[in-house]
């Protein structure tokens, strides 16, 4: 029997879905009206250059698209989706007095926009606008650098995630946390930051957590997404870099626990990957290498039981500044003979060579000698418990087979990241719950039915404008065309694209 699911509206943030409030819910029992494996493009607009289109949220009240535009002078493009199929720019830009728009968000007529500081290491803040005027209405400064900003499905509460990123020369180097902002109480501010767990790092790092390079713990920890309960009661934040999850009780507003993601191994026949941009082809085999989840965005759904199951996308990053860099690439390594025999043809950038890999792990007993390699990202989604941070399911090697069977798999990046899964959209259409995975480095989104998030079904690959950042669902009830919306922004050729059903 098929487990139900309470589906959360992910609201408007960083690559997420604008919902108005916990009503706008679809009743599970609908009949399924339309086909998700039917998405295709019904309009587009192109705003500018690189950087033109990044995050969007949509306002159905005003039938309004938001989106984050960062080529040149940095802005909120204000746009009209009355009609999706001929989108239009209203004229009426919202131009933020000074740093950097990095994320919007939308609930009941109000827009947050996460606003990083023109120095990136000074405090951030949230800018909160009526969606039907641009008006201001309020300005809360939260922490550094905050890199996505959400509300609470009821509205109560914005989220920011402050990533907290170092100067390039480490002559600054500002604490990773997370921001609460209480709407219904003025505004008033709560940031968290991850001091607390310092006790706890090495018990973490046994588990895959990872904290390295210059600075304390709470510096080196930096948030990156976050997605919040049906309830509002309790939220989870990306740790990138860091290869975690925090939970967090909005209650009382506390960090109350990191999960370690751990590492997914490559050397078993489900999750082989192509690890080489010169080996000829494409062609996935078994590795012996072990991949770091490193999740960027992230959404929510609840069983019947009310175990609440966390899809990440799990892009990877890399620390790699000018004071500091984690990466090199395993010809630069020296392997252990003892574990690596073969070490030179294993090397060879025909073979491992060329593949990038952290320094900070692999080096146990800090020899010199490399024991074991770990990459950036694990090349898929995932699906976690979010009471326990247990793994229950990972999609392998799929999201890479299903773009070199649709033709569009970039050779170019196998040494990197792949495809780069960067963003998701959980959206409900009938009775079925759908996850819509921006891949960035294929320039496509991947649709999977997760109406049985133990077991994600494949449905349909569409292609998108260039690097898609935004991945943004509209249900059909919210929708001016009443069909849902799937609207991606490309941030490498500033085209917004929509996609509706066919059928």
């Amino acid at each position: 029997m098929r487990t139900k699911i309470k589906f959360l509206l992910p609201v408007a943030a960083s690559l997420a879905f604008a919902a108005c409030s916990k009503d706008d819910v679809k009743n599970p029992d609908t009949p399924l009206m339309e086909d998700p494996a039917s998405f295709e493009e019904i309009g587009m607009i192109d705003i500018g250059t690189k950087g033109a289109a990044e995050i969007s949220a949509y306002d159905p009240a005003t039938k309004r698209l938001f989106v984050v535009k960062n080529d040149g002078a940095n802005m909120i493009k204000v746009l009209d989706l009355s009609d999706p199929t001929k989108i239009t720019d209203l004229k009426k830009d919202i131009l933020p007095a000074g740093g950097v728009v990095n994320s919007v968000a939308v609930y009941n007529g109000k827009l947050a926009a996460a606003i990083e500081g023109i120095n990136k290491t000074a405090a951030g803040r949230v800018d909160v606008y009526n969606t039907s005027d641009n008006s201001l209405i309020k300005t809360i400064t939260v922490g550094a650098m905050p890199d996505m900003v959400t509300f609470s499905p009821d509205g109560k509460w914005i989220l920011t995630a402050n990533e907290g990123e170092p100067a390039t020369d480490y002559a600054a180097d500002p604490v990773g946390s997370v921001s609460i902002i209480n709407v219904n109480d003025n505004y008033t501010l709560t940031t968290l930051d991850f001091s607390g767990f310092a006790p706890q790092q090495a018990a973490l790092a046994l588990k895959g957590f990872r904290i390295f390079g210059p600075g304390t713990f709470a510096q080196n920890v930096e948030p990156e997404y976050i997605t919040v309960a049906p309830d509002s009661k309790t939220a989870w934040v990306t740790l990138q870099e860091n290869n975690g999850i925090a939970k967090i009780d909005l209650t009382g507003k506390s960090i109350t626990e990191i999960f370690p993601l751990g590492f997914k191994d490559y050397n078993t026949d489900a999750n082989a990957i192509d690890v080489s941009d010169k080996d000829g082809g494409v062609t996935f085999k078994k590795v012996p290498v072990k991949g770091m989840y490193q999740p960027d965005a992230m959404a929510v759904l609840l069983n019947s039981a009310g175990v609440p199951y966390l899809f990440t996308v799990n892009e990877g990053d890399v620390r790699e500044w000018d004071a500091y860099a984690e990466n090199t690439r395993v010809k630069d390594l020296q392997l252990d003979p003892a574990v690596f025999p073969d070490a030179a043809a294993l090397k060879a950038e025909s073979a491992l060579g060329r593949l990038t890999v952290t320094k900070t792990l692999g080096d146990a007993n800090n020899d010199g000698l490399y024991e074991a390699l770990y990459s950036f990202g694990a090349r898929s989604f995932s699906v976690w418990n979010g009471n326990t941070g247990a793994l229950l399911f990972d999609s392998k090697n799929e999201l890479d087979v299903k773009a070199k069977e649709a033709g569009i798999y970039d050779d170019a990046r196998s040494d990197d990241k792949s495809v780069e899964p960067e963003g998701i959209a959980i959206g409900t259409m009938g009775n079925r719950s759908i996850a819509f995975m921006g891949l960035e480095r294929v320039d496509a989104v991947a649709i999977y039915d997760v109406s049985n998030p133990l077991a994600p079904g494949f449905l349909h690959i569409v292609k998108t404008g260039d690097a898609p950042e935004g991945v943004l669902f509209v249900d059909a009830k919210n929708s001016p065309s009443k069909k849902s919306l799937l609207i991606v922004s490309s941030e490498d050729d500033g085209v917004i694209r929509v996609f509706s059903p066919k059928k």
